[in-house]
């Protein structure tokens, strides 16, 4: 699955800062693109969305006073609200770095005079596994339920719904996320913060279809050593693949054996990186995994008696040796069938065995 573009502005008049800050941005797996002056800036502005923005506060070299940086920053919140913003400056007041935080919306103030690399890489990672905003919420998430994250149950349907998904994020923004998009999808949706409310929920329910972030103790510092790390994610990955549930990982992690041994250990469906994080590769992903679990959904739909005719008919039984096995008239057969069909959406034996292939000998 090709990764969506994520985009990144530079604005800067001087060109061996615009060179610096690209060289960080596109090694944080960014696509830069670079204004030089204040209607540049707010044409890229206006054409395309940005993940993240980096804005200097002086646009124009023989004005010492210029702040053209601030309508540009103006111009994204009004224009492109996803787009995180950070004013770089030279000559910083306090005054001026509260009004870029508050009244612009930056996300943060920097001075070029104590710019260091290590310092903006750190911003720059936690930006991009930020929750992103979605269309129609520019400038806030959806709240959520004011009860205790583990008992927080947005679903249309009971508790123990077969189509209930499992989101298990210790960060409110991402659960906010993760939820709106699955409830607008209409798929019931059971949120949980940390391992332990997770673990009761997958002992206590049935789900079919898991959204799990690996890191679920706020540490974006991952050891090269896996006895080191916060394997909480990890542990719940050995859950749904012993329950046999989907599961997509969303996560901030970026390693590639962390990546590959979620695949191959674990089993996840898709994997997910919380930097490029585009709702309709997640959706798409989402639709693909419950289309997995679907037949076993139509399945649960059939009543005790239903599922024994469905299993002896996949055997190859006729409808009177069906009869006699359950000790029912032929008719009774034929008035079950014409349900499981009905229910199944199918309309030969052959389709219907197909639909049993795998059953277990009794479902409950």
């Amino acid at each position: 699955m090709q990764k969506p573009i994520v985009r990144a502005l530079v604005v800067d008049d001087d060109h061996a800062w615009q060179d610096i800050l690209s060289e960080i941005l596109s090694d944080a797996g960014l696509v830069v693109e670079t204004a030089s002056n204040l209607d540049a800036a707010s044409a890229l502005v206006r054409s395309r969305s940005h993940r993240m923005a980096v804005v200097d506060l002086s646009l124009d070299p023989e004005d010492p006073h210029n702040q053209d940086g601030l309508s540009v920053l103006d111009s994204i919140r009004r224009q492109d609200p996803g787009c995180i913003a950070v004013l770089l400056t030279g000559f910083a007041t306090v005054e001026l770095a509260v009004s870029a935080l508050k009244t612009y919306g930056a996300y943060t103030c920097l001075q070029k005079e104590l710019f260091q690399r290590r310092h903006f890489r750190e911003i720059v990672n936690k930006i991009l596994t930020s929750a992103p905003l979605l269309a129609g919420s520019p400038f806030s998430l959806p709240l959520e339920s004011s009860a205790r994250p583990g008992s927080e149950s947005f679903e249309s349907e009971p508790p123990q719904s077969a189509g209930q998904v499992l989101v298990v994020e210790d960060d409110a923004g991402w659960r906010s996320i993760l939820f709106e998009l699955l409830r607008d999808a209409a798929y019931p949706v059971r949120l949980c913060a940390s391992y332990g409310e997770a673990l009761g929920c997958l002992r206590r329910e049935k789900f079919r279809l898991a959204v799990i972030d690996l890191s679920l103790s706020g540490e974006s510092d991952w050891s090269p050593d896996p006895d080191q790390r916060g394997l909480e994610g990890y542990r719940l990955l050995e859950d749904t693949q012993a329950q046999g549930i989907p599961t997509i990982v969303v996560s901030g992690v970026q390693a590639p054996l962390e990546i590959e041994r979620a695949y191959r250990e674990k089993g996840v469906f898709a994997f997910l990186e919380k930097q490029s994080f585009d709702r309709h590769t997640f959706l798409k992903t989402v639709r693909a995994a419950r289309a997995l679990t679907r037949s076993e959904d139509e399945l649960e739909s059939l009543t005790g008696r239903e599922l024994e005719i469905l299993l002896l008919l996949a055997q190859g039984s006729t409808n009177p040796e069906i009869a006699t096995r359950l000790f029912i008239s032929v008719n009774t057969v034929k008035r079950h069938l014409k349900s499981i069909f009905q229910k199944l959406d199918i309309h030969t034996r052959s389709a219907a065995a197909a639909k049993a292939a795998g059953l277990s000998p009794r479902q409950e």
